[in-house]
């Protein structure tokens, strides 16, 4: 099960390190845009991604 979170987690760095390390000028323009928005704009975002996550993991487990 830990073994499980490990790779998990590594493929998140992964993935989330795709952005910066190939673009690093759009992906900065994109976290200043993010930064601009409403907070109850970015915790509906933030709402909505939980959501997908635990749907997909539902069906995927």
């Amino acid at each position: 099960m830990i073994h499980t979170l490990f790779v998990a987690f590594a493929l998140l760095l992964i993935v989330e390190g795709l952005g910066p390390m190939l673009f690093p000028n759009k992906w900065q323009r994109f976290i200043q845009q993010v930064a601009q928005q409403p907070l109850n704009q970015l915790r509906s975002m933030g709402g909505v991604m939980v959501v997908v996550g635990i749907v997909c993991l539902f069906y995927l487990l």
